[in-house]
């Protein structure tokens, strides 16, 4: 059945209630393992910025943008806008949205691990190139392995992670993935605060240092268990069973098995994923697949995070002083990322998303006023206001950290059917990487003709976002990750577009031989 046109999508009985199972140490170790992949998005994120504020990097590469920074007359918001100097942040993502497309057929057909494995080998190359750079082409060469390290990682860590963790705490599970990215983000602005120091040669230690995580999650891929759901869907049921019944610590795995074994079976018709992703019955799944990590970008956080340093020399920050505010940051994302950890399964994704929201609008609205009325050109803030702007990006970060950081990843990862999981997580990852790609490469000039108005514009898009998770997202929290389909059944809007099983698929009028199948 090329393209997989006919059929809904997913399994076609309810089981959860049968499902059997505890917490093992198991789980929680492969798990926290997995999650070491999310620490090399979040060390790129967090060094990147930091290295690009250090003066013997920009003498050696960016030559201009050094002697820009040294001038005192010029705008403030503009001392930075330089688009090599850009690119050396936003090509990594660029290479990442490719290879996650890639990584897709390799996670699929090869298994979740493969893909870490590869994720992990290619970061580690980037990084010593890096390290080791001598000129501009060397330097970008190391960003795209870099990029297809994330990629890979990107890709296939948090499909592990959903496909491993028990349903009732699959959000906390994932959400691992998030608290070592923002362990990753920290730890880059601290080494970044020691390395600056190390003139001219510290930026050379901050970024090779990145093979650290690298070979964390190489050698951690190499010794992890496959997830029972992959290997069901390559044909090795018995293993499969073995492992699922040692995840759950309990040998009555029936009814969970049973609904990956009747995924699977949907999955091995399906010859062309992405094809079949474009499927109208599909269509919740592709739009969240869409429209969740593009709203996590236009958070404006990543511009935060990326130019933490740069954003604060450019208010009147010196250089070390700007390092430690942007190390504070990181530190506030990590430690909120434990308040979504603990909260996500007792009180739902909807009310994280929707209060984190609420709470950015506020913080980007006030940061917007302060400058607007506080900072322009030839100025720099009082050392009143400078807190108090650090003091609301950090409530803005704490936001993030609860919310849209941590779910803007975990939703996607968790609502698409085995057939079309693979390719679901890769289309997330490529749409945001190719948002984090656009706001990378433009953040510089956006805040040069924006100025202050660069808050309001990020502003804008989160109430956007909270509104359109308010109207069309369903709660995920507690539905197994292989019984999804039932909630976007229910749900008011998109039960519209979604066929009720056994219905006949609106796409050909005619019923699937793969609903039959499942009914058995």
């Amino acid at each position: 059945m090329a393209g997989g046109s006919v059929g809904p999508t997913g399994v076609a009985k309810e089981r959860a209630e049968q499902y059997q199972g505890r917490v093992t140490g198991y789980v929680v170790v492969t798990c926290l393992i997995a999650a070491v992949g999310g620490s090399i998005f979040g060390y790129d994120i967090g060094i990147s910025g930091g290295v690009t504020s250090m003066d013997g990097f920009l003498r050696k590469f960016f030559p201009d943008v050094y002697r820009n920074k040294q001038h005192a007359h010029e705008n403030n918001y503009c001392k930075y806008n330089n688009q090599v100097l850009a690119s050396f942040t936003s090509s990594l993502y660029l290479a990442g949205l490719v290879s996650s497309l890639v990584a897709s057929t390799i996670t699929r057909n090869y298994g979740r691990r493969a893909s870490i494995v590869c994720g992990g080998v290619s970061f580690l190359v980037g990084a010593t190139l890096n390290a080791s750079a001598q000129n501009l082409a060397m330097l970008l060469l190391g960003r795209i392995m870099l990029g297809v390290g994330i990629g890979f990682g990107n890709q296939a860590v948090l499909l592990y992670l959903s496909e491993m963790a028990p349903a009732h705490l699959r959000g906390a599970l994932n959400i691992m993935f998030q608290l070592a990215t923002t362990l990753g983000i920290f730890t880059a602005n601290m080494i970044n605060y020691g390395t600056d120091k190390l003139r001219p040669w510290g930026w050379r230690l901050s970024l090779g240092l990145a093979a650290v995580p690298a070979l964390l999650m190489t050698v951690g891929g190499l010794f992890l268990p496959e997830t029972p759901n992959s290997l069901v869907e390559r044909g090795n049921n018995e293993e499969g069973r073995r492992i699922l019944e040692k995840i759950r610590g309990t040998k009555n795995v029936n009814a969970e098995f049973q609904d990956i074994v009747d995924a699977s079976e949907l999955a091995k018709a399906i010859k062309h994923p992405f094809r079949n992703i474009l499927e109208k019955r599909n269509r919740p799944q592709l739009v969240m697949a869409i429209f969740m990590p593009t709203f996590q970008i236009l958070t404006g956080i990543n511009s935060i995070l990326f130019y933490a340093p740069v954003l604060f020399q450019s208010m009147g920050f010196g250089g070390s002083a700007s390092l430690y505010s942007s190390a504070l940051t990181g530190a506030v994302l990590a430690s909120s990322t434990f308040i979504s950890i603990a909260t996500v399964d007792k009180w739902g994704r909807r009310a994280l998303l929707i209060s984190g929201g609420i709470q950015m609008v506020v913080c980007q609205c006030v940061v917007a006023v302060i400058l607007g009325v506080k900072f322009g050109d030839h100025q720099e803030l009082s050392k009143g206001f400078s807190i108090l702007v650090v003091t609301v990006i950090c409530l803005f970060v704490l936001a993030f950290g609860w919310s849209w950081g941590p779910l803007g990843w975990t939703v996607p990862s968790e609502i698409f059917p085995l057939e079309t999981r693979s390719a679901g997580q890769s289309i997330t990852v490529a749409v945001n990487l190719f948002f984090t790609f656009i706001i990378g490469q433009s953040f510089l000039s956006l805040l040069c003709a924006f100025k202050f108005g660069i808050f309001l514009f990020f502003a804008g898009w989160v109430t956007i976002m909270t509104i359109f998770v308010y109207v069309f997202l369903p709660e995920t929290k507690g539905v197994p990750i292989e019984e999804m389909i039932f909630q976007w059944r229910r749900h008011w809007f998109w039960k519209r577009i979604v066929p009720a099983y056994p219905e006949l698929d609106e796409s050909n009028g005619r019923e699937s031989n793969s609903m039959e199948m499942g009914a058995r």
